[in-house]
């Protein structure tokens, strides 16, 4: 059976993560710059590998002093971690349209395994005949795994940044020709 190549369409994809603040509230923020390609026998997603990276310095959290801070090596170390990459080591049907992508995730250097649920959202043709997959990619991980370990307390002992981000993604690839 042929391998067939999916591209991610930046334009129909978004990256986010959400994080405890002050253990009250949550903070979303997102990743503007990323690619990917998804790699299958045919057109079955059961097996196939993914690819996906992002950009550091195109997160947003909706406040330029807090993205300057996560950016800083405090955070991410952006300058010397600029990227974070997934590579999947299987991607197994779990139920109709539900998945669960493994991989390696690599985040300011340090690399772990880690699970994320896979909801594929079907496929359809554009406009200009191309084929398009939609899935929503989610999963949890411990931001101190992967050399995320800044701590702040608050003079009342709150902790600001709580340990557990979660990962949500909305992502379309495009079926290439």
């Amino acid at each position: 059976m042929a391998t067939t190549v999916w591209t991610l369409d930046p334009t129909h994809s978004e990256v986010q993560f959400k994080v405890k603040h002050l253990v009250i509230s949550t903070v979303t923020g997102s990743f503007k710059n990323f690619e990917g390609t998804l790699t299958t026998e045919g057109d079955d997603i059961a097996n196939g590998t993914v690819e996906f990276s992002l950009d550091v310095n195109s997160i947003d959290t909706n406040q330029e002093q807090r993205d300057g801070h996560l950016k800083s090596a405090d955070f991410f170390d952006a300058e010397q971690f600029p990227t974070i990459t997934f590579k999947s080591t299987s991607l197994t049907a779990k139920g109709d349209d539900d998945y669960v992508a493994e991989g390696d995730l690599t985040v300011k250097g340090i690399t772990k395994p880690v699970t994320l649920n896979v909801e594929f959202g079907g496929s359809a043709d554009d406009f200009y005949g191309n084929t398009k997959a939609g899935f929503e990619v989610t999963g949890k991980i411990n931001r101190k795994e992967f050399g995320l370990t800044w701590d702040g307390v608050t003079e009342a002992g709150s902790i600001v940044v709580g340990e557990d981000i979660k990962l949500i993604a909305n992502v379309q690839f495009a079926k290439q020709k």
